[in-house]
């Protein structure tokens, strides 16, 4: 039996399969997913799971290095981007219409039940010593 919080199976082996510098997207309901993107679908409803319920569990076993968001957040959503900043250090901003294509380099994009405006992150994975 695995000893930390993530039981999904299929988020946990695509965390396995990731090396330095590879990217996780966390999406909320409304983000569009490449089709050429992996999706992993936790959302239940509205807001279950939440953005940040996601990202705190994805945090204890993923190493992050670095960190995108879309910098609308900050205006439009100040509450998840202050949330953010307590959990992720290196976070880099870029725009709603930037963040959309890099998510085409992601292993993959999790959807979550998230219904706020702009809460979705790019992770890069870093090097565990």
């Amino acid at each position: 039996m695995k000893k930390t919080k993530m039981i999904n199976s299929e988020l946990s082996y695509a965390i396995s399969q990731m090396g330095h510098t590879d990217s996780l997207t966390i999406g909320d309901c409304g983000l569009p997913i490449p089709s050429e993107t992996k999706r992993i679908d936790l959302a239940l409803t509205h807001n279950v799971p939440t953005f940040i319920q996601t990202l705190d569990v994805i945090l204890v076993e993923l190493c992050v290095e670095e960190a995108i968001v879309a910098s609308e957040i900050k205006e439009k959503n100040p509450e998840v981007y202050e949330a953010i900043k307590k959990r992720v250090s290196n976070l880099q901003e870029v725009s709603h219409e930037e963040f959309k294509v890099l998510t085409k380099n992601s292993k993959a994009v999790v959807r979550t039940g998230e219904c706020s405006p702009y809460a979705n992150i790019i992770l890069k994975s870093g090097v565990v010593f």
